[in-house]
């Protein structure tokens, strides 16, 4: 395949990343909950602290569903106020986990919260209902959306394991034409590994921003070459 010359990009969307919550460049999704709640602890004040260890425990006493709403979605919305923005992905991710939130109340904050509590509960998903598909369809939303942010988080170590191909390959697409970088991507080197069909989609879309005189991003080209790639054969048994 002849690959179009790459030049820079410029990104067709808002192309905030959805960079790390506990303040060092790795997303909620990717940290286990104990070692979660030990960066975000060291890194808030007093104040914030006291709140997150309170709102934790009373997930802990409370779990599930009681009344219209539980005490603890109220401090999922309470959250970004209390913690701080930068901060506000990891807390959510930590209450949700302290309440055992399963595939019935995530969805439920999902498609009742606000875009960070929706971004919240996709970082959850591999803590809480890893080997589970039930939730995809909240991975479906959120690739549906224009927020990237969304789009991100959606792409998480849950999808990587759940996404079909189908889906996934135009996930994949969707990044490069909202400008969400490719390392948001997980387990993207596996899945991309000797995919023809991606890299025929790859080619096509690089094809069509050639002839309309845009830049090819140059993310695209990586996953291309991973589509290239393909685990070593077995060397031959001697003779």
């Amino acid at each position: 395949m002849t690959r179009p010359r790459a030049t820079p990009a410029t990104p067709e969307a808002d192309t905030t990343g959805d960079r790390a919550t506990p303040g060092d460049g790795t997303t909620p999704a990717l940290i286990p909950p104990g070692e979660l709640r030990r960066l975000l602890s060291a890194r808030l004040g007093g104040a914030a602290r006291a709140w997150l260890d309170q709102a934790l425990d009373e997930a802990a006493a409370h779990p599930g569903t009681h009344g219209p709403i539980s005490v603890w979605e109220l401090r999922l919305a309470e959250a970004g106020r209390r913690c701080g923005p930068a901060h506000a992905d990891a807390a959510r991710v930590l209450i949700l986990h302290a309440a055992h939130a399963d595939a019935d109340a995530l969805t439920r904050v999902y498609f009742q919260g606000t875009a960070d509590e929706r971004r919240a509960v996709l970082h959850a998903l591999p803590h809480l209902v890893p080997g589970r598909p039930d939730a995809l369809p909240l991975v479906e939303d959120a690739l549906r959306t224009n927020d990237t942010r969304l789009v991100a988080a959606a792409l998480g170590p849950y999808a990587a394991r759940h996404l079909d191909a189908h889906a996934w390959r135009h996930a994949v697409l969707k990044c490069l034409f909202t400008g969400v970088a490719l390392d948001q991507v997980s387990d993207l080197a596996r899945r991309a590994r000797g995919d023809g069909e991606l890299a025929r989609m790859l080619g096509d879309y690089a094809a069509e921003r050639t002839a309309a005189g845009r830049p090819v991003p140059a993310d695209l080209h990586r996953v291309l070459a991973l589509t290239e790639s393909a685990p070593s054969a077995p060397a031959a048994p001697p003779r």
